[in-house]
Protein backbone atom coordinates (compact mmCIF):
# COMPACT_ATOMS: atom_id res chain seq x y z
CA UNK A 1 0.00 0.00 0.00
CA UNK A 2 2.68 2.03 0.51
CA UNK A 3 4.09 1.73 -3.17
CA UNK A 4 0.32 3.03 -4.00
CA UNK A 5 0.40 6.23 -1.67
CA UNK A 6 3.69 7.44 -3.51
CA UNK A 7 1.84 6.69 -6.71
CA UNK A 8 -1.10 8.34 -5.51
CA UNK A 9 1.13 11.37 -4.36
CA UNK A 10 3.26 11.56 -7.55
CA UNK A 11 0.16 11.71 -9.83
CA UNK A 12 -1.31 14.51 -8.05
CA UNK A 13 1.69 16.56 -7.96
CA UNK A 14 1.95 16.02 -11.31
CA UNK A 15 -1.00 17.04 -12.04
CA UNK A 16 -1.86 20.29 -9.54
CA UNK A 17 1.72 21.37 -9.49
CA UNK A 18 1.81 25.06 -7.33
CA UNK A 19 -2.23 24.72 -7.50
CA UNK A 20 -5.54 24.41 -10.14
CA UNK A 21 -5.91 28.22 -11.35
CA UNK A 22 -8.71 27.54 -12.88
CA UNK A 23 -10.71 26.56 -9.77
CA UNK A 24 -9.34 29.10 -7.67
CA UNK A 25 -10.22 32.02 -10.35
CA UNK A 26 -13.43 31.09 -10.55
CA UNK A 27 -15.08 28.85 -7.49
CA UNK A 28 -15.42 30.42 -4.10
CA UNK A 29 -13.66 28.19 -1.14
CA UNK A 30 -16.61 27.63 0.30
CA UNK A 31 -18.86 26.44 -2.26
CA UNK A 32 -20.20 23.03 -1.87
CA UNK A 33 -21.31 20.53 -4.20
CA UNK A 34 -21.91 17.00 -5.68
CA UNK A 35 -20.68 15.06 -8.38
CA UNK A 36 -21.11 11.93 -9.89
CA UNK A 37 -18.65 9.20 -11.56
CA UNK A 38 -20.68 7.70 -14.69
CA UNK A 39 -18.93 5.10 -17.64
CA UNK A 40 -19.18 6.17 -20.61
CA UNK A 41 -18.82 2.48 -21.93
CA UNK A 42 -19.20 -0.95 -20.68
CA UNK A 43 -16.63 -2.74 -18.59
CA UNK A 44 -15.63 -4.68 -15.56
CA UNK A 45 -14.81 -2.15 -12.38
CA UNK A 46 -11.66 -2.13 -10.53
CA UNK A 47 -9.60 0.39 -8.40
CA UNK A 48 -12.35 1.98 -7.00
CA UNK A 49 -10.83 2.18 -3.72
CA UNK A 50 -8.00 4.76 -5.23
CA UNK A 51 -10.23 7.74 -6.49
CA UNK A 52 -11.72 7.72 -2.45
CA UNK A 53 -7.86 7.74 -0.96
CA UNK A 54 -6.69 10.98 -3.73
CA UNK A 55 -10.24 13.16 -2.79
CA UNK A 56 -9.68 12.34 0.62
CA UNK A 57 -5.81 13.19 0.28
CA UNK A 58 -7.15 16.65 -1.30
CA UNK A 59 -9.97 17.52 1.37
CA UNK A 60 -10.16 15.04 4.15
CA UNK A 61 -13.92 16.36 4.18
CA UNK A 62 -14.96 15.21 1.45
CA UNK A 63 -17.45 12.31 1.05
CA UNK A 64 -16.77 9.60 -1.42
CA UNK A 65 -19.45 7.20 -1.90
CA UNK A 66 -18.59 3.95 -3.99
CA UNK A 67 -22.24 2.55 -5.76
CA UNK A 68 -20.17 -0.88 -7.83
CA UNK A 69 -17.68 -3.07 -6.48
CA UNK A 70 -14.30 -3.80 -7.97
CA UNK A 71 -15.06 -6.82 -10.20
CA UNK A 72 -18.92 -5.72 -11.16
CA UNK A 73 -19.89 -5.19 -14.26
CA UNK A 74 -20.96 -1.82 -15.51
CA UNK A 75 -22.88 -0.43 -18.84
CA UNK A 76 -22.75 2.97 -19.84
CA UNK A 77 -24.38 5.89 -18.24
CA UNK A 78 -24.30 3.42 -15.08
CA UNK A 79 -22.92 5.76 -12.15
CA UNK A 80 -20.23 4.15 -10.35
CA UNK A 81 -19.92 6.68 -7.54
CA UNK A 82 -21.18 9.64 -5.69
CA UNK A 83 -18.63 12.39 -4.25
CA UNK A 84 -19.83 15.51 -1.98
CA UNK A 85 -18.05 18.53 -0.51
CA UNK A 86 -16.02 21.26 -1.71
CA UNK A 87 -16.61 21.92 -5.49
CA UNK A 88 -12.87 22.94 -5.97
CA UNK A 89 -11.34 20.17 -4.29
CA UNK A 90 -13.88 17.72 -5.98
CA UNK A 91 -12.48 19.41 -9.15
CA UNK A 92 -8.56 19.00 -8.10
CA UNK A 93 -9.05 15.70 -7.83
CA UNK A 94 -10.92 14.76 -11.10
CA UNK A 95 -8.20 13.88 -13.65
CA UNK A 96 -6.08 11.92 -11.38
CA UNK A 97 -8.92 9.69 -10.09
CA UNK A 98 -10.53 9.05 -13.21
CA UNK A 99 -7.13 8.06 -15.07
CA UNK A 100 -6.46 5.42 -12.51
CA UNK A 101 -9.39 4.42 -12.50
CA UNK A 102 -10.02 4.11 -16.24
CA UNK A 103 -6.79 2.30 -16.37
CA UNK A 104 -7.33 -0.29 -14.25
CA UNK A 105 -10.81 -1.01 -15.17
CA UNK A 106 -9.22 -1.85 -18.70
CA UNK A 107 -6.73 -4.19 -17.44
CA UNK A 108 -9.60 -5.67 -15.85
CA UNK A 109 -12.06 -5.66 -19.06
CA UNK A 110 -9.43 -6.78 -20.94
CA UNK A 111 -9.03 -10.07 -18.43
CA UNK A 112 -12.67 -10.60 -18.35
CA UNK A 113 -12.85 -10.54 -22.14
CA UNK A 114 -10.09 -13.59 -22.08
CA UNK A 115 -11.89 -15.45 -19.20
CA UNK A 116 -14.90 -14.94 -20.85
CA UNK A 117 -14.16 -16.14 -24.08
CA UNK A 118 -11.71 -19.14 -23.09
CA UNK A 119 -14.94 -20.87 -21.38
CA UNK A 120 -13.32 -23.09 -19.07
CA UNK A 121 -12.80 -22.46 -15.48
CA UNK A 122 -10.39 -24.75 -14.66
CA UNK A 123 -7.76 -23.60 -17.10
CA UNK A 124 -6.44 -19.78 -15.44
CA UNK A 125 -5.24 -16.48 -17.07
CA UNK A 126 -1.99 -15.75 -15.85
CA UNK A 127 -0.52 -11.93 -16.51
CA UNK A 128 2.91 -11.36 -16.92
CA UNK A 129 5.61 -9.09 -16.04
CA UNK A 130 5.17 -6.53 -18.88
CA UNK A 131 3.38 -3.61 -16.76
CA UNK A 132 3.60 -0.15 -16.79
CA UNK A 133 6.47 1.02 -14.62
CA UNK A 134 5.26 1.86 -10.75
CA UNK A 135 1.55 0.50 -11.35
CA UNK A 136 2.68 -3.46 -11.03
CA UNK A 137 0.56 -3.85 -7.92
CA UNK A 138 -2.01 -2.34 -8.78
CA UNK A 139 -2.33 -3.76 -12.63
CA UNK A 140 -1.91 -7.12 -11.26
CA UNK A 141 -4.46 -6.36 -9.09
CA UNK A 142 -7.06 -5.15 -11.80
CA UNK A 143 -6.02 -8.78 -13.60
CA UNK A 144 -7.67 -10.54 -10.48
CA UNK A 145 -10.18 -8.09 -10.02
CA UNK A 146 -11.28 -9.29 -14.06
CA UNK A 147 -11.07 -12.74 -13.10
CA UNK A 148 -7.47 -13.64 -14.00
CA UNK A 149 -4.75 -14.80 -11.68
CA UNK A 150 -1.31 -13.61 -11.05
CA UNK A 151 2.10 -14.83 -11.82
CA UNK A 152 5.07 -14.17 -10.11
CA UNK A 153 5.45 -10.22 -8.81
CA UNK A 154 8.95 -9.52 -9.82
CA UNK A 155 12.25 -11.39 -9.92
CA UNK A 156 12.67 -11.99 -6.58
CA UNK A 157 9.68 -13.98 -6.01
CA UNK A 158 10.67 -17.38 -7.96
CA UNK A 159 12.96 -19.00 -10.16
CA UNK A 160 12.23 -18.73 -14.13
CA UNK A 161 14.31 -19.89 -16.36
CA UNK A 162 14.01 -18.18 -19.48
CA UNK A 163 15.52 -18.62 -23.21
CA UNK A 164 18.36 -16.36 -22.37
CA UNK A 165 19.24 -17.78 -19.19
CA UNK A 166 19.84 -20.99 -20.71
CA UNK A 167 21.82 -19.54 -23.50
CA UNK A 168 23.77 -17.50 -20.64
CA UNK A 169 24.56 -20.91 -18.67
CA UNK A 170 25.08 -22.88 -21.65
CA UNK A 171 21.89 -25.18 -22.47
CA UNK A 172 18.64 -26.06 -19.81
CA UNK A 173 20.13 -28.49 -18.39
CA UNK A 174 23.09 -26.69 -17.09
CA UNK A 175 20.94 -23.80 -16.01
CA UNK A 176 18.61 -26.11 -14.22
CA UNK A 177 21.93 -27.71 -12.21
CA UNK A 178 22.98 -24.39 -11.37
CA UNK A 179 19.39 -23.22 -10.08
CA UNK A 180 19.04 -26.28 -7.72
CA UNK A 181 22.87 -25.77 -6.54
CA UNK A 182 21.78 -22.03 -5.54
CA UNK A 183 18.45 -23.39 -3.92
CA UNK A 184 20.30 -25.72 -2.03
CA UNK A 185 22.78 -22.86 -0.15
CA UNK A 186 21.56 -21.27 2.42
CA UNK A 187 23.41 -17.86 2.25
CA UNK A 188 21.98 -17.82 -1.31
CA UNK A 189 17.89 -17.88 0.12
CA UNK A 190 19.52 -15.68 3.19
CA UNK A 191 20.06 -13.05 0.65
CA UNK A 192 16.41 -13.04 -0.86
CA UNK A 193 15.10 -13.47 2.34
CA UNK A 194 13.39 -16.86 1.56
CA UNK A 195 12.42 -19.52 4.39
CA UNK A 196 10.71 -21.73 2.02
CA UNK A 197 10.82 -23.48 -0.97
CA UNK A 198 11.14 -21.19 -4.24
CA UNK A 199 9.41 -22.39 -7.06
CA UNK A 200 11.32 -23.32 -10.52
CA UNK A 201 9.70 -23.05 -13.61
CA UNK A 202 11.77 -23.53 -16.71
CA UNK A 203 10.58 -22.35 -20.26
CA UNK A 204 10.83 -24.63 -23.31
CA UNK A 205 10.97 -23.69 -26.77
CA UNK A 206 10.18 -27.75 -28.34
CA UNK A 207 9.83 -31.38 -27.22
CA UNK A 208 13.48 -31.40 -26.74
CA UNK A 209 13.55 -29.48 -24.07
CA UNK A 210 10.47 -30.39 -22.51
CA UNK A 211 11.93 -34.03 -22.44
CA UNK A 212 15.27 -32.44 -20.65
CA UNK A 213 13.63 -30.22 -18.18
CA UNK A 214 11.16 -33.31 -17.12
CA UNK A 215 14.64 -34.87 -15.75
CA UNK A 216 14.62 -32.43 -12.70
CA UNK A 217 12.96 -31.82 -9.71
CA UNK A 218 10.80 -28.53 -11.06
CA UNK A 219 7.32 -26.66 -10.29
CA UNK A 220 6.33 -25.95 -13.98
CA UNK A 221 7.05 -25.78 -17.29
CA UNK A 222 5.91 -23.34 -19.60
CA UNK A 223 5.53 -23.95 -23.24
CA UNK A 224 6.76 -20.99 -25.22
CA UNK A 225 5.20 -20.09 -28.80
CA UNK A 226 4.40 -23.80 -29.62
CA UNK A 227 2.11 -24.66 -32.38
CA UNK A 228 -1.37 -26.37 -30.78
CA UNK A 229 -0.04 -29.93 -32.23
CA UNK A 230 3.19 -29.57 -30.58
CA UNK A 231 1.29 -28.18 -26.99
CA UNK A 232 -0.60 -31.50 -27.11
CA UNK A 233 2.54 -33.75 -27.60
CA UNK A 234 4.33 -31.75 -24.88
CA UNK A 235 1.59 -31.88 -22.10
CA UNK A 236 0.86 -35.74 -22.43
CA UNK A 237 4.82 -36.05 -22.36
CA UNK A 238 4.51 -34.31 -19.31
CA UNK A 239 1.45 -35.93 -17.66
CA UNK A 240 2.36 -39.43 -18.18
CA UNK A 241 6.50 -38.63 -16.57
CA UNK A 242 5.01 -36.17 -13.66
CA UNK A 243 1.69 -35.24 -13.29
CA UNK A 244 2.21 -32.67 -10.41
CA UNK A 245 4.28 -30.51 -12.81
CA UNK A 246 1.86 -27.41 -13.46
CA UNK A 247 1.90 -26.66 -17.55
CA UNK A 248 1.88 -23.02 -18.46
CA UNK A 249 1.47 -21.57 -22.52
CA UNK A 250 2.79 -18.49 -23.61
CA UNK A 251 3.42 -16.59 -27.01
CA UNK A 252 0.92 -15.06 -29.70
CA UNK A 253 -2.25 -15.97 -27.78
CA UNK A 254 -5.44 -13.21 -28.36
CA UNK A 255 -8.73 -13.30 -28.28
CA UNK A 256 -9.35 -14.28 -31.27
CA UNK A 257 -7.33 -17.69 -31.29
CA UNK A 258 -7.49 -18.70 -27.40
CA UNK A 259 -10.70 -20.74 -28.08
CA UNK A 260 -8.55 -23.87 -29.52
CA UNK A 261 -6.80 -23.82 -26.01
CA UNK A 262 -9.43 -24.28 -24.02
CA UNK A 263 -9.59 -28.44 -24.25
CA UNK A 264 -6.05 -28.74 -24.09
CA UNK A 265 -4.72 -30.23 -21.09
CA UNK A 266 -2.92 -27.38 -19.49
CA UNK A 267 -3.22 -25.22 -16.27
CA UNK A 268 -2.21 -21.73 -17.26
CA UNK A 269 -1.76 -19.50 -19.77
CA UNK A 270 0.11 -16.45 -19.45
CA UNK A 271 -1.03 -13.04 -21.78
CA UNK A 272 0.90 -9.98 -21.68
CA UNK A 273 -1.69 -8.24 -23.42
CA UNK A 274 -3.36 -8.09 -20.18
CA UNK A 275 -1.44 -4.86 -19.16
CA UNK A 276 0.61 -4.17 -21.90
CA UNK A 277 -2.26 -3.57 -24.34
CA UNK A 278 -5.31 -3.18 -22.45
CA UNK A 279 -7.20 -0.29 -23.75
CA UNK A 280 -8.72 2.36 -21.03
CA UNK A 281 -12.12 2.38 -20.31
CA UNK A 282 -13.53 5.95 -20.33
CA UNK A 283 -15.26 8.19 -17.08
CA UNK A 284 -16.15 11.28 -16.74
CA UNK A 285 -17.15 13.29 -13.59
CA UNK A 286 -20.08 15.15 -13.38
CA UNK A 287 -21.27 17.93 -11.56
CA UNK A 288 -25.03 17.36 -10.51
CA UNK A 289 -25.55 20.17 -7.90
CA UNK A 290 -24.18 23.34 -6.51
CA UNK A 291 -24.52 24.84 -3.03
Amino acid sequence: MNEIQKLIELALKEDIGKGDITSEALIPKNQLGKAEIVAKQKGILAGIRIPEIIFKKIDKDLHFKPLKKDGESFKPKEKIALIEGRLDSILKGERTALNFLQKLSGVATLTNDFVTELKNKNLKILDTRKTTPGFRALEKYAVKAGGGENHRMGLYDMILIKENHIKAAGGIIPAIRKAETALGEKSFLDRFKKNRKLKVEVETKNINEVKKALGFEIDMIMLDNMPIQMIKKASRIIRDFKKDVKIEVSGNIDLKNIKAYSHLDIDYISIGALTHSSKAIDFSLKVTRIR
